[in-house]
């Protein structure tokens, strides 16, 4: 979708960003629970993100992922959409369950998939930057108690020694944990996520575990692909005070804490924020020693992934209530659109961390209510976010943020977790019904941007 001015839909960043230039990494993401369906071809073993869907209650209008996008059987074709959007890379995970069987051995099929896709993905001359661990733990490791029993760290870095050994040399990057935020709170505080569960205790010893499993993981990775770089995914979230006043702006503080600093400060700092545990008080994990070090294993580059600002105010008791602010831009999920909080995330970072390593942005965007309409799906508010946000990166890496890429999520419309299929974030639009393929508008302009780059 090119535009009058020639602007490609992209209008916010300046003629001179680096974004601009071919050297930026340009990419889009997806997850494998999310696309690939097949949940039960082919040797794959039930997750706990199945056995969450068939809870009743769990997931809006009683969706699963059993079929999603087709994609263990369309990825060719989906391969050949990624590479003819003219995109640098493409993020994906491997679905723990496919590839691994209950005593520790290899799923020769499920390994097969993912050797043909990367090939295939090559082949296009896209790079792949792959995760490990996108919140689908088997569900025989949950059935012995998860991320709060301390074994499951050592059958992740088991797990990441057996994939990293089959699929090394087809690999840009890897990363061994999308948003463990999401795994240990929604999964374990809050219950929204599968496995469902609800003690703030819980999500603190998840956390602990999913970060040991990270620092366990790292070597098995160095050793058996050296030429990949290594990092890890944390979303963060940014916060405003709801008032002009001291509590409220503790509050934010105690926000942001609780969303970046609990995995940052333990991942760069090699100990968890006091802070956390004065909004927590008594939930402190287990941490024995030498943990922390493991944890603290340098790595290669930080994922970030960002999507929107809240609101929030004190609740008189060292803790913080999220509040509705009417009046603001807000997206299909009920998010506010607030770009700069990014670029003030990624300074602040910087500032606090000296030993922050490169920065890729590898989930930003937006779900909107798209509909095909003549064989078109117009989606101006989809193209007008991602154009700010990445004006925000821009002005991040003009103020000293080494950010090196900025991924799209995502690829596809999927399986939105607890929203079922109700939330539609791709910029390619899928017809659940057909399975079509729709390029929408955001879509082609992205193409029209990448196309226009230079050297």
């Amino acid at each position: 979708m090119q535009r009058s001015d020639g602007s490609s839909g992209l209008v916010h960043l300046r003629p001179d960003s680096p974004v601009r230039r071919k050297g930026f990494l340009m990419g889009v993401a997806t997850a494998a629970f999310q696309i690939e369906g097949a949940s039960d071809a082919d040797g794959r073993l039930p997750s706990i993100w199945d056995t969450f869907c068939r809870t009743p209650g769990k997931v809006l209008n009683g969706d699963t992922g059993d079929v999603a996008c087709r994609h263990y059987e369309k990825w060719a074709e989906d391969v050949d959409l990624i590479a003819d959007l003219g995109v640098d890379a493409y993020r994906l995970s491997i679905a723990w369950p496919r590839v691994m069987q209950r005593d520790g051995s290899r799923n020769e099929k499920g390994l097969d998939f993912y050797k043909r896709l990367l090939d295939r993905l090559r082949e296009r001359g896209v790079q792949t930057y792959v995760t490990l661990y996108h919140w689908d733990l088997p569900q025989h490791l949950e059935d012995r108690g998860g991320w709060l029993n301390r074994e499951t760290s050592y059958r992740f870095a088991d797990y990441a020694d057996l994939v990293s050994r089959e699929l090394a040399g087809r690999v840009t990057a890897w990363a061994t944990l999308n948003e463990p935020w999401c795994s240990a709170y929604l999964g374990y505080g809050n219950g929204h996520h599968a496995p469902g569960r609800t003690d703030r205790r819980y999500a603190t010893q998840a956390l602990h575990h999913l970060l040991l499993g990270h620092g366990l993981a790292l070597p098995a990775l160095q050793a058996n692909d050296p030429q990949a770089p290594r990092g890890i995914v944390a979303n963060v979230g940014a916060a405003a005070p709801a008032r002009p006043t001291p509590e409220d702006h503790d509050a934010a503080h105690l926000y942001e804490v609780q969303h970046n600093a609990w995995i940052l400060d333990a991942l760069l700092r090699q100990r968890y924020p006091d802070d956390l545990f004065r909004l927590w008080p008594r939930t402190e994990p287990l941490v024995l020693p030498g943990d922390m070090e493991v944890i603290g294993r340098p790595i290669d580059y930080l994922g970030i992934n960002y999507y929107y600002r809240s609101h929030v105010r004190s609740d008189g008791a060292n803790g913080f209530v999220e509040v509705r602010v009417d009046g603001l831009e807000r997206t299909q999920m009920d998010w506010e659109v607030h770009p700069d909080s990014l670029r003030r995330l990624l300074t602040g970072f910087r500032q606090a961390y000296p030993n922050l390593p490169p920065i890729y942005i590898t989930e930003n965007g937006c779900a909107c209510d798209d509909r095909v309409e003549d064989g078109r799906v117009h989606d101006p508010e989809r193209l007008s976010y991602i154009d700010r946000h990445l004006a925000a990166v821009d002005e991040a890496i003009r103020e000293g943020v080494d950010v090196r890429g900025y991924f799209i999520w995502s690829l596809l419309d999927n399986f939105e977790w607890a929203f079922g299929y109700s939330r539609r974030f791709g910029i390619v639009h899928v017809d659940y019904q057909t399975q079509a393929r729709t390029l929408k508008d955001s879509a082609l302009a992205i193409r029209d941007f990448l196309a226009s780059r230079q050297p």
